[in-house]
């Protein structure tokens, strides 16, 4: 969201991050069962890390596509303002998977090699397994740079700057884990070599906890991006003056007494103020200045849904004696 550029569709947006999701997860399913497989056959420690990696990274992208369809329903009776920060919940469940069912195994596993030991068996399987993967997860991320390098350059922003903060934590938690998981692969495949190397199970130990410290960074990142939201984030600081500006130049609006702004998703933005009016314009003139400041907000920035005017009188006032009747 930026001043520069226009925010795609609501329906195009998500449309570009259920793709994104899509094609991590099938690939995180394939990746799973070989990784599973190759562990099984080479007895290596990070290679089953690894798999519970794939499965852990596999349930987060079936969480974030629940977010993404439930986040979707239109508003209704029971809940006016619709249903989109209900892709936080579920995108923090998410992150709870990543943490549980890769970091915590991971750690366990390799804490257990480095204790007890392994016995290493023959390792083609799983370097072959480590390419394929590196390869399909490179595709995913791939994707999902593909769009958020989009978006950025749709609103104008740093690509780095539009990751950061942007509101749609399904693409962001499809970059963080695939970028882990390439990382991942790499340490896998270190351990693996310097095992051959050295003839000790340490090595695969060792990346096996490093790969479940890396999942504990990513889990911890995006739980704080949801919690965030969840909490009720405000729209950055420039674009909050940006709103605060716009208010200011419709006729009739004086000043801008309190100013309130909501993230409630990736393209849903609630605006709230307290507008001192002109004293000496008419109700009907107070309206349409309602109207056109809504109309205003929503021409620069597309994201915001719902604007909330509420005529107050400026600090120090004084109220007007009571008409006689």
């Amino acid at each position: 969201m930026s001043e520069k550029g226009e925010e795609p569709p609501a329906g195009e947006k998500s449309g570009e991050s259920t793709f994104t999701v899509v094609v991590a997860a099938v690939a995180n399913l394939g990746i799973a069962v070989a990784k599973a497989v190759a562990g099984a056959i080479s007895g290596s420690s990070a290679m089953l890390s690894e798999a519970a990696h794939s499965v852990a990274d596999t349930v987060t992208e079936l969480l974030l596509l629940t977010a993404l369809k439930r986040s979707g329903k239109p508003a209704d009776a029971r809940h006016p303002l619709g249903h989109g920060p209900e892709r936080y919940i579920w995108a923090m469940l998410a992150s709870v998977a990543t943490f549980v069912g890769g970091a915590v195994f991971s750690v366990y596993d390799g804490i257990h090699t480095l204790t007890h030991g392994e016995e290493l068996g023959n390792p083609l399987v799983s370097y072959i397994v480590l390419a394929v993967a590196f390869l399909l997860e490179a595709y995913s991320l791939r994707t999902g740079v593909k769009q958020v390098r989009g978006e950025a350059a749709r609103l104008g922003v740093p690509a780095g700057r539009y990751f950061r903060l942007t509101p749609d934590t399904a693409v962001k938690a499809v970059v963080m884990e695939d970028s882990a998981a390439l990382a991942g692969l790499l340490l896998a495949a270190a351990g693996l070599g310097m095992g051959q190397l050295t003839g000790s199970g340490v090595w695969d130990g060792l990346a096996s906890v490093l790969i479940g410290l890396l999942l504990v960074y990513v889990a911890w990142v995006l739980g704080r991006s949801n919690a965030q939201l969840l909490i009720g984030r405000a729209l950055p600081a420039e674009m909050r003056a940006g709103v605060r500006e716009e208010l200011l130049s419709v006729p009739h609006i004086e000043d801008v007494l309190d100013l309130t702004t909501l993230i409630q998703g990736p393209s849903e933005v609630l605006v709230a103020a307290k507008i001192d009016f002109r004293d000496v314009s008419s109700a009907a003139e107070v309206e349409w200045a309602c109207e056109e400041a809504e109309q205003q907000l929503r021409e620069r920035y597309p994201a915001i849904t719902r604007v909330y005017l509420d005529p107050t009188p400026r600090r120090g006032q004084s109220r007007p004696a009571a008409s006689s009747r």
